[in-house]
C-alpha cells in the first residue's frame, strides 16, 4: 500500500472506532475486563478497528490483541485503539486512536486524532506533519526554566521547570510538542510500549522535534513486549535538560 492509502484506512479505522465508542455512556462507558488496566470500551475500540485494518494485507500489532492480520507483511501496522483510556472512560477530553504504518525503513505514515475534540495530526516519511491540514511548528524554547512540560510518571530529578502537565496519553502529548502546546515530553519510567508513541514518534520527527529514549534504545520497533522512557523537545537544548529529569 502507498503511504497515503495508508493514512485513508487510518481514518476509517478512527472513524469506526469513534462510532463504536461513542454510543457508550455513564458506567458502561467505565465498565472494566478481566484483564488488569484494561477497559470494556478498549475491547470495544480494537474490535472496531481490526475489522477494517484486517481486510488489507498488513501485520496488525495492537496494545489490546497483540500480533494479527497478514503474517510477515512488508507493511506492520501498530494501533492504540484508545491511548488514555482513564481519559475516555471518564470523559476527559483528552484520548486519541494512535496508529503508526512500518516497513523495513522505520515508520512510514502515521495518524493520531484526539476523538473527544476531533483535532487530527497526520505525517508521512519525508513529507512533513500536519495537524488538521496545518504544518507543524515546535516550539523553540532552550531553557527548561522556560518550557511547559509534559511527564508521565513523577520525574526521577525535579527541575526548574515554569510549568507541567500530566495529561494521560502518550501519543497526544508527544504531537503536542511537535504542534507547540508543549515545549517537551519526558516519562520517568520505562513504561510505554510502541503503540504508545510510535504514531507520535512519526508526526515529531517529521515536524523536526527530536524524541529519544533515555537509555538510547531504539524506538522504531513494534515488539510488543518492548517499554522505553521517552524524552521530547522542540529543541537539543531542552532535550538534554530535560532528560536529566528521567532519573
Amino acid at each position: 500500500m502507498s503511504p497515503e492509502a495508508l493514512l485513508t484506512l487510518f481514518d476509517k479505522t478512527a472513524d469506526a472506532i469513534r462510532d463504536a465508542v461513542a454510543p457508550i455512556h455513564g458506567a458502561d462507558r467505565r465498565a472494566r475486563t478481566d484483564r488488569p488496566g484494561q477497559y470494556a470500551i478498549d475491547v470495544v475500540a480494537d474490535r472496531a478497528a481490526l475489522e477494517v485494518l484486517g481486510r488489507v494485507p498488513v501485520t496488525i500489532v495492537s496494545e489490546e490483541s497483540g500480533i494479527t492480520g497478514t503474517p510477515n507483511a512488508p507493511v506492520t501496522v501498530v494501533i492504540d485503539p484508545i491511548d488514555g483510556s482513564s481519559n475516555a472512560a471518564r470523559d476527559i477530553p483528552y484520548w486519541a486512536t494512535s496508529l503508526c504504518a512500518l516497513d523495513r525503513d522505520g515508520p512510514l505514515a502515521a495518524l493520531v486524532v484526539n476523538h473527544a475534540t476531533g483535532s487530527a495530526f497526520r505525517a508521512l516519511r519525508g513529507s512533513g506533519a500536519t495537524r488538521d491540514g496545518h504544518p507543524l511548528v515546535p516550539s523553540t524554547a532552550t531553557r527548561v526554566e522556560d518550557a511547559v512540560v509534559g511527564i508521565s510518571n513523577f520525574p526521577g530529578r525535579m527541575l526548574a521547570w515554569k510549568q507541567f502537565r500530566a495529561l494521560g496519553s502518550c501519543a497526544l502529548a508527544l504531537c503536542d510538542v511537535a504542534y507547540g502546546a508543549l515545549d517537551g515530553y519526558f516519562d520517568a519510567g520505562s513504561v510505554h510500549a510502541p503503540w504508545d508513541y510510535l504514531g507520535g514518534l512519526l508526526v515529531c520527527t517529521e515536524a523536526g522535534v527530536k524524541v529519544i529514549d533515555s537509555e538510547d534504545r531504539p524506538l522504531a520497533i513494534a515488539d510488543p513486549s518492548a517499554r522505553r522512557r521517552l524524552v521530547a523537545a522542540g529543541t537539543s537544548q531542552l532535550l538534554q535538560a530535560l532528560r536529566a529529569a528521567t532519573g
